[in-house]
């Protein structure tokens, strides 16, 4: 059974990419930030996993979880 894997944005030089997690292999080279995060967001929402967009220092600027959260947020509404 294939594995799903978390979709990372990262850096490709000047431009950005798609990676899933643990590959070497970039998935997607884009022009921008904007193009790699929404393509790996219909990847992450399609396979139900998480996406994880990082800056150009490699650090995790934000995270979106499209699987079953193990840990949910609690709802304030009352």
């Amino acid at each position: 059974m294939k594995t799903k894997k978390n979709q990372h944005v990262v850096t490709a030089g000047d431009r950005w990419a798609v990676r899933g997690e643990k590959n070497s292999r970039r998935t997607r080279i884009t022009r921008t930030k904007q193009e790699a995060v929404e393509r790996a967001r219909r990847i992450a929402k399609n396979q139900k996993t998480e996406l994880v967009i990082h800056n150009r220092d490699g650090k995790i600027c934000d995270k979106d979880s499209y699987g079953n959260d193990p840990h949910p947020p609690k709802d304030n509404v009352r």
